[in-house]
């Protein structure tokens, strides 16, 4: 599977920047499906007031998943690459 890698850094509610890659099926053009995507993970991080658009999310390059990334992605529509200030 192909997917698209989108590098997301946003400030977190405490002012530290959180930098994560969104990754979704390369076939997922619409912008604000994969903000919805980067918003989601935020509010699973108890972020969710964080903004998320094109300031802070941009399309990086195109990738071939993993098997376990793509099963991941299948399951839930993207995946979560954690890079710096996740936890």
């Amino acid at each position: 599977m192909k997917v698209a890698v989108w590098d997301t850094y946003v400030t977190k509610k405490d002012g530290s920047e959180m930098h994560f890659d969104i990754l979704a099926p390369d076939t997922i053009t619409a912008l604000e499906t994969i903000y919805g995507f980067g918003r989601d993970y935020l509010m699973s991080k108890k972020q969710e007031s964080s903004t998320l658009s094109s300031k802070e999310c941009n399309f990086c390059h195109i990738a071939q998943a993993t098997p376990a990334i793509a099963q991941a992605i299948n399951d839930k529509g993207y995946y979560i690459i954690e890079m710096e200030g996740c936890d």
